[in-house]
């Protein structure tokens, strides 16, 4: 359900290309999910299987740099952080933009988010925008707390519905659909 052109803005970025690879004589389809250091270098890639059908493949691949993960650099003045980056993406389709400054943990780590702070320091404002389970919502207290000390405005934003964004954006368009 992600939006075409959110999709394209991050291919034409090159931080998202689809890969290709044979495992026991059967062919799999990825979306890889580049993160690239402050001088545009490729530091990491996120694997997430584009298997609609049973349990999602997801992985970091090995050797990536975590601390450098798959984020976008906007012209707002906030940063937008996310669990994963189709949350990313689709927290963009929802709101048909990618505009913001934004960054995909690719789990609970906050090393991307440390990361992006210190090559942006103009930023004072981060948005926390972790999955509804548990563990997002105790890690996004945990970083409330760490980054509040540390001098940011921090808000946290659940989804309205679902435990991620993805979740999310899929209740919307089904429920339109189905109107």
């Amino acid at each position: 359900f992600l939006d075409r052109n959110v999709v394209n803005a991050f291919v034409r970025a090159g931080l998202l290309y689809e890969s290709c690879e044979k495992f026991k004589d059967r062919e799999y389809h990825n979306a890889v999910f580049v993160g690239k250091d402050e001088n545009g270098v490729p530091r990491h890639a996120h694997k997430r299987s584009l298997n609609s059908l049973g349990k999602t493949f997801r992985i970091n691949v090995e050797g990536s740099d975590p601390r450098c993960s798959f984020h976008y650099t906007g012209t707002s003045n906030r940063l937008y952080v996310f669990e994963a980056p189709i949350d990313l993406m689709s927290y963009c389709t929802l709101h048909r933009s990618v505009k913001s400054n934004a960054v995909a943990l690719c789990c609970l780590y906050d090393g991307p988010l440390d990361t992006y702070l210190r090559e942006n320091p103009h930023l004072r404002r981060i948005d926390l925008c972790l999955d509804a389970d548990g563990p997002g919502r105790t890690a996004a207290e945990r970083m409330k707390a760490k980054y509040t000390q540390k001098g940011y405005s921090v808000t946290v934003h659940t989804p309205a519905r679902g435990k991620d964004w993805n979740e999310y954006l899929q209740y919307r368009q089904k429920s339109r659909d189905n109107e």
